[in-house]
Protein backbone atom coordinates (compact mmCIF):
# COMPACT_ATOMS: atom_id res chain seq x y z
CA UNK A 1 0.00 0.00 0.00
CA UNK A 2 2.95 2.36 0.59
CA UNK A 3 4.04 4.09 -2.65
CA UNK A 4 7.48 3.33 -4.05
CA UNK A 5 10.18 5.26 -2.19
CA UNK A 6 11.45 6.81 -5.43
CA UNK A 7 8.15 8.63 -5.97
CA UNK A 8 7.11 9.19 -2.34
CA UNK A 9 7.07 12.79 -1.15
CA UNK A 10 5.87 14.48 2.00
CA UNK A 11 2.57 16.32 1.92
CA UNK A 12 2.77 20.09 1.74
CA UNK A 13 0.35 22.66 3.13
CA UNK A 14 -1.21 25.52 1.22
CA UNK A 15 -3.82 28.05 2.32
CA UNK A 16 -7.04 28.69 0.43
CA UNK A 17 -8.70 32.05 1.26
CA UNK A 18 -12.38 32.01 2.23
CA UNK A 19 -13.34 35.11 0.28
CA UNK A 20 -17.02 34.89 1.35
CA UNK A 21 -16.21 35.50 5.03
CA UNK A 22 -15.30 38.70 6.84
CA UNK A 23 -11.59 39.18 7.26
CA UNK A 24 -10.94 36.52 4.57
CA UNK A 25 -9.71 33.71 6.85
CA UNK A 26 -7.58 30.92 5.39
CA UNK A 27 -8.50 27.26 4.97
CA UNK A 28 -5.50 24.92 5.43
CA UNK A 29 -5.38 22.20 2.76
CA UNK A 30 -2.72 19.54 2.33
CA UNK A 31 -1.51 18.25 -1.00
CA UNK A 32 -1.15 14.54 -0.17
CA UNK A 33 -0.91 13.09 -3.68
CA UNK A 34 2.46 11.40 -3.10
CA UNK A 35 2.46 11.30 0.70
CA UNK A 36 3.52 8.00 2.38
CA UNK A 37 0.04 7.40 3.84
CA UNK A 38 -1.99 8.37 0.76
CA UNK A 39 -2.60 4.86 -0.55
CA UNK A 40 -3.69 3.67 2.90
CA UNK A 41 -6.07 6.64 3.10
CA UNK A 42 -7.55 5.87 -0.33
CA UNK A 43 -7.91 2.19 0.53
CA UNK A 44 -9.75 2.89 3.80
CA UNK A 45 -12.02 5.39 2.09
CA UNK A 46 -12.81 2.90 -0.67
CA UNK A 47 -13.92 0.13 1.71
CA UNK A 48 -15.55 2.27 4.45
CA UNK A 49 -17.39 5.05 2.63
CA UNK A 50 -19.89 2.64 0.99
CA UNK A 51 -20.77 1.33 4.46
CA UNK A 52 -21.42 4.84 5.78
CA UNK A 53 -23.47 5.74 2.68
CA UNK A 54 -25.60 2.62 3.17
CA UNK A 55 -26.17 2.81 6.94
CA UNK A 56 -26.65 6.57 7.37
CA UNK A 57 -28.96 7.47 4.50
CA UNK A 58 -31.69 8.84 6.79
CA UNK A 59 -29.54 11.60 8.30
CA UNK A 60 -27.15 12.36 5.42
CA UNK A 61 -27.67 15.12 2.87
CA UNK A 62 -25.97 14.32 -0.44
CA UNK A 63 -26.37 17.69 -2.18
CA UNK A 64 -28.73 20.63 -2.53
CA UNK A 65 -31.18 18.74 -4.74
CA UNK A 66 -31.38 15.95 -2.16
CA UNK A 67 -32.09 18.50 0.59
CA UNK A 68 -34.92 20.04 -1.45
CA UNK A 69 -36.49 16.60 -1.96
CA UNK A 70 -36.20 15.81 1.77
CA UNK A 71 -37.84 19.12 2.75
CA UNK A 72 -40.62 18.48 0.21
CA UNK A 73 -41.26 15.09 1.85
CA UNK A 74 -41.38 16.82 5.25
CA UNK A 75 -43.93 19.32 3.92
CA UNK A 76 -46.08 16.61 2.30
CA UNK A 77 -46.49 15.01 5.74
CA UNK A 78 -48.29 18.18 6.86
CA UNK A 79 -45.48 19.17 9.26
CA UNK A 80 -44.65 22.48 7.58
CA UNK A 81 -46.20 25.50 9.29
CA UNK A 82 -46.06 29.26 8.63
CA UNK A 83 -43.94 29.59 11.77
CA UNK A 84 -41.45 26.82 10.82
CA UNK A 85 -37.83 27.98 10.96
CA UNK A 86 -35.12 26.59 8.68
CA UNK A 87 -31.85 26.47 10.57
CA UNK A 88 -28.33 25.79 9.39
CA UNK A 89 -25.54 24.91 11.81
CA UNK A 90 -21.93 25.28 10.76
CA UNK A 91 -19.47 22.98 12.56
CA UNK A 92 -16.24 24.86 13.15
CA UNK A 93 -13.08 23.29 11.68
CA UNK A 94 -14.43 19.74 11.73
CA UNK A 95 -11.57 18.06 9.88
CA UNK A 96 -8.77 19.66 11.85
CA UNK A 97 -10.45 19.25 15.26
CA UNK A 98 -11.16 15.50 15.18
CA UNK A 99 -9.66 13.80 18.26
CA UNK A 100 -7.51 11.11 16.65
CA UNK A 101 -7.73 8.30 19.20
CA UNK A 102 -11.42 8.85 19.90
CA UNK A 103 -12.23 8.99 16.19
CA UNK A 104 -10.51 5.63 15.65
CA UNK A 105 -12.51 4.09 18.50
CA UNK A 106 -15.78 5.45 17.11
CA UNK A 107 -14.90 4.00 13.69
CA UNK A 108 -14.61 0.50 15.19
CA UNK A 109 -17.78 1.07 17.26
CA UNK A 110 -19.68 2.09 14.10
CA UNK A 111 -18.62 -1.05 12.23
CA UNK A 112 -19.27 -3.34 15.20
CA UNK A 113 -22.72 -1.86 15.86
CA UNK A 114 -23.76 -2.52 12.25
CA UNK A 115 -22.74 -6.16 12.47
CA UNK A 116 -19.30 -6.10 10.86
CA UNK A 117 -16.48 -8.29 12.19
CA UNK A 118 -14.31 -7.87 9.12
CA UNK A 119 -14.33 -5.46 6.18
CA UNK A 120 -13.10 -6.99 2.91
CA UNK A 121 -11.46 -9.71 4.99
CA UNK A 122 -9.63 -7.24 7.27
CA UNK A 123 -10.31 -7.53 11.05
CA UNK A 124 -11.57 -4.42 12.82
CA UNK A 125 -8.38 -4.15 14.90
CA UNK A 126 -6.36 -3.89 11.70
CA UNK A 127 -8.79 -1.27 10.38
CA UNK A 128 -8.19 0.74 13.56
CA UNK A 129 -4.41 0.41 13.17
CA UNK A 130 -4.50 1.55 9.55
CA UNK A 131 -6.68 4.53 10.51
CA UNK A 132 -4.23 5.39 13.27
CA UNK A 133 -1.34 5.40 10.78
CA UNK A 134 -3.16 7.80 8.46
CA UNK A 135 -3.99 10.18 11.32
CA UNK A 136 -0.87 10.05 13.49
CA UNK A 137 1.83 9.69 10.83
CA UNK A 138 0.75 12.77 8.89
CA UNK A 139 3.89 14.85 8.34
CA UNK A 140 3.86 17.84 5.99
CA UNK A 141 5.98 20.78 4.86
CA UNK A 142 5.01 24.42 5.27
CA UNK A 143 7.22 27.49 4.99
CA UNK A 144 10.33 25.28 4.65
CA UNK A 145 9.65 23.55 7.97
CA UNK A 146 8.40 20.09 8.93
CA UNK A 147 5.21 19.62 10.94
CA UNK A 148 3.33 16.62 12.31
CA UNK A 149 -0.42 16.86 12.82
CA UNK A 150 -1.48 15.91 16.36
CA UNK A 151 -5.21 16.72 16.16
CA UNK A 152 -7.64 15.99 13.35
CA UNK A 153 -6.93 14.72 9.86
CA UNK A 154 -5.52 16.27 6.72
CA UNK A 155 -7.87 18.35 4.59
CA UNK A 156 -7.06 16.79 1.25
CA UNK A 157 -6.89 13.21 2.49
CA UNK A 158 -9.80 11.10 1.18
CA UNK A 159 -10.19 9.08 4.39
CA UNK A 160 -10.56 12.22 6.54
CA UNK A 161 -14.02 12.93 5.07
CA UNK A 162 -15.28 9.40 5.79
CA UNK A 163 -13.84 9.41 9.32
CA UNK A 164 -15.37 12.84 10.05
CA UNK A 165 -18.78 11.58 8.89
CA UNK A 166 -18.55 8.50 11.11
CA UNK A 167 -17.43 10.60 14.08
CA UNK A 168 -20.43 12.88 13.59
CA UNK A 169 -22.70 9.81 13.39
CA UNK A 170 -21.89 9.22 17.07
CA UNK A 171 -21.95 12.89 18.10
CA UNK A 172 -25.36 13.68 16.52
CA UNK A 173 -27.29 10.72 17.96
CA UNK A 174 -28.94 12.69 20.76
CA UNK A 175 -29.79 15.61 18.49
CA UNK A 176 -31.34 13.27 15.90
CA UNK A 177 -33.34 11.60 18.68
CA UNK A 178 -34.73 14.95 19.89
CA UNK A 179 -35.72 15.94 16.34
CA UNK A 180 -37.44 12.60 15.75
CA UNK A 181 -39.50 12.95 18.95
CA UNK A 182 -40.88 16.31 17.78
CA UNK A 183 -41.31 15.16 14.14
CA UNK A 184 -38.74 17.68 12.92
CA UNK A 185 -36.34 17.31 10.02
CA UNK A 186 -32.62 16.68 10.55
CA UNK A 187 -29.94 16.27 7.89
CA UNK A 188 -26.19 16.80 7.73
CA UNK A 189 -23.87 17.48 4.82
CA UNK A 190 -20.33 16.96 6.20
CA UNK A 191 -19.92 20.02 8.48
CA UNK A 192 -23.29 21.66 7.74
CA UNK A 193 -26.41 20.64 9.70
CA UNK A 194 -29.93 21.43 8.42
CA UNK A 195 -32.95 21.38 10.73
CA UNK A 196 -36.54 22.50 10.90
CA UNK A 197 -37.68 24.14 14.13
CA UNK A 198 -41.25 24.85 15.27
CA UNK A 199 -40.44 26.42 18.59
CA UNK A 200 -39.12 29.84 19.55
CA UNK A 201 -35.72 31.13 18.51
CA UNK A 202 -34.88 31.54 22.21
CA UNK A 203 -35.33 27.78 22.69
CA UNK A 204 -33.12 27.21 19.65
CA UNK A 205 -30.32 29.24 21.28
CA UNK A 206 -30.71 27.18 24.47
CA UNK A 207 -30.36 24.01 22.39
CA UNK A 208 -27.25 25.42 20.69
CA UNK A 209 -25.61 26.20 24.03
CA UNK A 210 -26.40 22.69 25.24
CA UNK A 211 -25.08 21.05 22.07
CA UNK A 212 -21.82 23.02 22.26
CA UNK A 213 -21.13 21.39 25.65
CA UNK A 214 -21.31 17.83 24.29
CA UNK A 215 -17.71 17.69 23.06
CA UNK A 216 -14.81 20.10 23.62
CA UNK A 217 -13.70 19.89 19.96
CA UNK A 218 -17.11 20.28 18.27
CA UNK A 219 -18.60 23.78 18.27
CA UNK A 220 -21.53 25.03 16.20
CA UNK A 221 -22.68 28.38 14.83
CA UNK A 222 -26.25 28.73 13.59
CA UNK A 223 -28.15 30.95 11.16
CA UNK A 224 -31.80 31.18 10.11
CA UNK A 225 -31.34 32.05 6.45
CA UNK A 226 -32.23 31.02 2.93
CA UNK A 227 -29.08 32.14 1.13
CA UNK A 228 -25.62 31.57 2.55
CA UNK A 229 -23.30 34.61 2.45
CA UNK A 230 -21.00 32.95 -0.10
CA UNK A 231 -23.67 33.32 -2.83
CA UNK A 232 -21.80 36.04 -4.76
CA UNK A 233 -22.77 37.22 -8.29
CA UNK A 234 -19.60 35.76 -9.83
CA UNK A 235 -19.08 33.04 -12.42
CA UNK A 236 -16.29 32.44 -14.93
CA UNK A 237 -16.12 35.67 -16.99
CA UNK A 238 -17.07 35.31 -20.63
CA UNK A 239 -13.79 36.95 -21.66
CA UNK A 240 -11.74 34.20 -19.98
CA UNK A 241 -9.83 31.72 -22.12
CA UNK A 242 -12.13 28.69 -21.77
CA UNK A 243 -13.81 26.44 -24.35
CA UNK A 244 -17.31 27.48 -25.34
CA UNK A 245 -18.93 24.43 -23.75
CA UNK A 246 -17.76 25.66 -20.32
CA UNK A 247 -19.93 28.79 -20.60
CA UNK A 248 -22.85 26.70 -21.90
CA UNK A 249 -22.56 24.27 -18.97
CA UNK A 250 -22.46 27.14 -16.46
CA UNK A 251 -25.80 28.53 -17.65
CA UNK A 252 -27.45 25.11 -17.90
CA UNK A 253 -26.30 24.18 -14.38
CA UNK A 254 -27.47 27.49 -12.87
CA UNK A 255 -30.91 27.15 -14.48
CA UNK A 256 -31.26 23.53 -13.31
CA UNK A 257 -30.44 24.60 -9.77
CA UNK A 258 -32.89 27.50 -9.98
CA UNK A 259 -35.76 25.18 -11.00
CA UNK A 260 -34.93 22.71 -8.23
CA UNK A 261 -34.74 25.41 -5.57
CA UNK A 262 -37.73 27.54 -6.67
CA UNK A 263 -41.00 26.28 -5.21
CA UNK A 264 -43.25 28.44 -7.43
CA UNK A 265 -43.36 29.98 -10.88
CA UNK A 266 -43.14 33.47 -9.40
CA UNK A 267 -39.92 32.64 -7.54
CA UNK A 268 -38.45 31.08 -10.69
CA UNK A 269 -39.10 34.29 -12.65
CA UNK A 270 -37.32 36.28 -9.96
CA UNK A 271 -34.36 33.87 -10.03
CA UNK A 272 -34.30 33.94 -13.82
CA UNK A 273 -33.96 37.72 -13.84
CA UNK A 274 -31.23 37.55 -11.18
CA UNK A 275 -29.34 34.93 -13.18
CA UNK A 276 -29.45 37.02 -16.34
CA UNK A 277 -28.21 40.12 -14.49
CA UNK A 278 -25.36 38.08 -12.97
CA UNK A 279 -24.35 36.72 -16.38
CA UNK A 280 -24.48 40.20 -17.95
CA UNK A 281 -22.34 41.47 -15.08
CA UNK A 282 -19.75 38.81 -15.94
CA UNK A 283 -19.63 39.79 -19.62
CA UNK A 284 -21.96 37.22 -21.20
CA UNK A 285 -23.63 38.58 -24.37
CA UNK A 286 -27.38 39.00 -24.07
CA UNK A 287 -27.96 37.00 -27.28
CA UNK A 288 -25.88 34.08 -25.92
CA UNK A 289 -27.81 34.12 -22.62
CA UNK A 290 -31.19 34.13 -24.41
CA UNK A 291 -30.04 31.31 -26.69
CA UNK A 292 -29.07 29.10 -23.72
CA UNK A 293 -32.28 29.98 -21.82
CA UNK A 294 -34.35 28.90 -24.85
CA UNK A 295 -32.30 25.72 -25.22
CA UNK A 296 -32.79 24.78 -21.56
CA UNK A 297 -36.56 25.27 -21.46
CA UNK A 298 -37.09 23.71 -24.89
CA UNK A 299 -35.69 20.42 -23.57
CA UNK A 300 -38.41 20.16 -20.91
CA UNK A 301 -41.51 21.69 -22.56
CA UNK A 302 -43.73 19.40 -24.58
CA UNK A 303 -42.91 19.20 -28.27
CA UNK A 304 -46.46 20.32 -29.13
CA UNK A 305 -45.89 23.69 -27.49
CA UNK A 306 -44.75 26.55 -29.70
CA UNK A 307 -43.49 28.49 -26.66
CA UNK A 308 -39.90 28.20 -25.43
CA UNK A 309 -40.67 29.59 -22.00
CA UNK A 310 -43.08 28.48 -19.32
CA UNK A 311 -46.25 30.56 -19.12
CA UNK A 312 -48.09 29.35 -16.04
CA UNK A 313 -47.79 27.59 -12.69
CA UNK A 314 -49.03 24.22 -13.97
CA UNK A 315 -46.37 24.04 -16.66
CA UNK A 316 -43.73 24.94 -14.10
CA UNK A 317 -44.87 22.24 -11.63
CA UNK A 318 -44.53 19.61 -14.36
CA UNK A 319 -41.08 20.91 -15.28
CA UNK A 320 -39.90 20.95 -11.66
CA UNK A 321 -41.21 17.44 -10.96
CA UNK A 322 -39.34 16.12 -13.97
CA UNK A 323 -36.06 17.75 -12.94
CA UNK A 324 -36.41 16.78 -9.28
CA UNK A 325 -36.99 13.18 -10.39
CA UNK A 326 -33.60 13.06 -12.11
CA UNK A 327 -30.77 11.98 -9.78
CA UNK A 328 -27.74 14.24 -9.71
CA UNK A 329 -24.31 12.72 -10.47
CA UNK A 330 -23.43 12.84 -6.78
CA UNK A 331 -26.65 11.03 -5.83
CA UNK A 332 -25.91 8.32 -8.40
CA UNK A 333 -22.36 7.88 -7.07
CA UNK A 334 -23.61 7.59 -3.49
CA UNK A 335 -26.26 5.02 -4.45
CA UNK A 336 -23.67 2.97 -6.35
CA UNK A 337 -21.31 2.96 -3.36
CA UNK A 338 -24.08 2.06 -0.91
CA UNK A 339 -25.10 -0.89 -3.10
CA UNK A 340 -21.73 -2.60 -2.56
CA UNK A 341 -21.49 -1.88 1.19
CA UNK A 342 -22.03 -5.50 2.24
CA UNK A 343 -20.28 -7.29 -0.63
CA UNK A 344 -17.37 -9.53 0.49
CA UNK A 345 -17.70 -8.38 4.08
CA UNK A 346 -17.98 -10.54 7.19
CA UNK A 347 -21.37 -9.29 8.37
CA UNK A 348 -23.93 -11.01 10.58
CA UNK A 349 -26.82 -10.12 8.23
CA UNK A 350 -26.51 -12.62 5.36
CA UNK A 351 -29.74 -11.46 3.67
CA UNK A 352 -28.36 -7.93 3.32
CA UNK A 353 -25.27 -9.31 1.58
CA UNK A 354 -27.37 -11.28 -0.90
CA UNK A 355 -29.48 -8.23 -1.67
CA UNK A 356 -26.36 -6.10 -2.14
CA UNK A 357 -24.87 -8.58 -4.62
CA UNK A 358 -28.09 -8.42 -6.66
CA UNK A 359 -27.99 -4.61 -6.59
CA UNK A 360 -24.35 -4.58 -7.73
CA UNK A 361 -25.18 -6.86 -10.66
CA UNK A 362 -27.81 -4.34 -11.80
CA UNK A 363 -25.53 -1.28 -11.69
CA UNK A 364 -22.43 -2.88 -13.21
CA UNK A 365 -21.51 -1.22 -16.49
CA UNK A 366 -19.95 -2.80 -19.53
CA UNK A 367 -16.17 -2.21 -19.69
CA UNK A 368 -15.06 0.35 -22.24
CA UNK A 369 -12.33 -0.72 -24.66
CA UNK A 370 -9.79 1.93 -25.61
CA UNK A 371 -7.75 -0.34 -27.90
CA UNK A 372 -9.19 1.20 -31.09
CA UNK A 373 -8.93 4.83 -29.98
CA UNK A 374 -6.16 7.41 -30.18
CA UNK A 375 -6.36 10.34 -27.74
CA UNK A 376 -4.70 13.70 -28.31
CA UNK A 377 -4.94 16.48 -25.71
CA UNK A 378 -3.79 20.09 -25.84
CA UNK A 379 -4.11 23.10 -23.54
CA UNK A 380 -7.02 25.24 -24.67
CA UNK A 381 -6.46 28.71 -26.08
CA UNK A 382 -8.75 30.81 -28.27
CA UNK A 383 -6.17 30.92 -31.05
CA UNK A 384 -6.47 27.10 -31.22
CA UNK A 385 -10.20 27.24 -31.95
CA UNK A 386 -9.93 25.37 -35.31
CA UNK A 387 -7.28 22.99 -33.91
CA UNK A 388 -9.55 19.95 -33.55
CA UNK A 389 -10.87 20.20 -37.11
CA UNK A 390 -7.36 20.74 -38.50
CA UNK A 391 -5.93 17.76 -36.60
CA UNK A 392 -8.61 15.46 -38.02
CA UNK A 393 -7.87 16.80 -41.51
CA UNK A 394 -4.11 16.26 -41.12
CA UNK A 395 -4.68 12.75 -39.75
CA UNK A 396 -6.91 11.89 -42.74
CA UNK A 397 -4.34 13.21 -45.25
CA UNK A 398 -1.29 11.56 -43.68
CA UNK A 399 -2.71 8.13 -42.79
CA UNK A 400 -5.15 7.66 -45.64
CA UNK A 401 -5.29 4.03 -46.85
CA UNK A 402 -3.16 2.81 -43.92
CA UNK A 403 -4.05 0.59 -40.89
CA UNK A 404 -3.94 3.75 -38.76
CA UNK A 405 -7.34 4.69 -40.19
CA UNK A 406 -8.84 1.84 -38.14
CA UNK A 407 -8.16 3.92 -35.05
CA UNK A 408 -10.67 6.52 -33.94
CA UNK A 409 -8.92 9.86 -33.34
CA UNK A 410 -10.27 11.78 -30.34
CA UNK A 411 -8.94 15.32 -29.93
CA UNK A 412 -9.65 16.95 -26.57
CA UNK A 413 -8.45 19.94 -24.62
CA UNK A 414 -7.42 20.71 -21.07
CA UNK A 415 -8.28 23.99 -19.39
CA UNK A 416 -5.58 26.45 -18.44
CA UNK A 417 -4.45 26.55 -14.84
CA UNK A 418 -6.78 28.85 -12.90
CA UNK A 419 -5.72 31.74 -10.69
CA UNK A 420 -5.96 29.62 -7.53
CA UNK A 421 -3.47 27.11 -8.91
CA UNK A 422 -1.16 29.84 -10.12
CA UNK A 423 -1.17 31.94 -6.97
CA UNK A 424 -1.73 29.48 -4.11
CA UNK A 425 -0.52 25.98 -4.84
CA UNK A 426 3.21 26.61 -4.69
CA UNK A 427 5.17 23.42 -4.07
CA UNK A 428 8.15 23.53 -1.71
CA UNK A 429 11.54 22.36 -2.97
CA UNK A 430 11.68 18.70 -3.91
CA UNK A 431 14.62 18.20 -1.55
CA UNK A 432 12.29 19.08 1.33
CA UNK A 433 9.44 16.87 0.13
CA UNK A 434 11.77 13.93 -0.39
CA UNK A 435 13.47 14.29 2.99
CA UNK A 436 15.56 11.14 3.60
CA UNK A 437 15.20 11.47 7.35
CA UNK A 438 11.41 11.21 7.15
CA UNK A 439 11.56 8.43 4.57
CA UNK A 440 13.88 6.44 6.84
CA UNK A 441 11.38 6.89 9.67
CA UNK A 442 8.60 5.28 7.62
CA UNK A 443 10.98 2.55 6.42
CA UNK A 444 11.92 1.64 10.00
CA UNK A 445 8.24 1.72 11.04
CA UNK A 446 7.36 -0.78 8.29
CA UNK A 447 10.29 -3.01 9.22
CA UNK A 448 9.19 -3.03 12.88
CA UNK A 449 5.65 -4.00 11.86
CA UNK A 450 6.99 -6.86 9.71
CA UNK A 451 9.17 -8.10 12.57
CA UNK A 452 6.25 -7.95 15.00
CA UNK A 453 4.09 -9.90 12.56
CA UNK A 454 6.81 -12.57 12.18
CA UNK A 455 7.24 -12.91 15.95
CA UNK A 456 3.47 -13.31 16.42
CA UNK A 457 3.41 -16.01 13.71
CA UNK A 458 6.38 -17.80 15.34
CA UNK A 459 4.69 -17.76 18.75
CA UNK A 460 1.47 -19.16 17.31
CA UNK A 461 3.35 -21.98 15.60
CA UNK A 462 5.27 -22.77 18.81
CA UNK A 463 2.01 -22.93 20.80
CA UNK A 464 0.46 -25.27 18.22
CA UNK A 465 3.40 -27.69 18.50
Amino acid sequence: MIPDRKTTELAHLYLNPKTHKDGIPLRPIENTIRAPTTNISKFLDKILRPIFDDKCTKTTIIDGAHLITAIKTYANKGLMKPSTLFCTFDIRNLYTMLPQEEASNILVEFLHLHGYRKVKGIPLDSIRELASIVLKENVFVYDNKFYQQTTGGAMGSSFTLTLANIFMWKWQKELVHQQNITNEFYGRYIDDIFMTWNRSEHELKILLNEVNQWHPNIKLDYKIIYHKPNAKPYVIPFCSDHPRHVFVNIIQTILTRAVRYSSSFEILNYERRSIKLMLLYNGYPSSFIDQQFHKFFNEFIYATSILSFIENEQQYILLRQEILGQPTPQQSQTASRAAIADVDNDQTNVTAETTSRESVAKIQKKPISYADRLFLHYTHAKLFQPFKRNMHRVYQNVFKNTPAMDLRLIVGNRNRRNAKNELIRKRPKRSLLQCKQIQNKYKKMLERRKQNKKSVTTNVQANNT
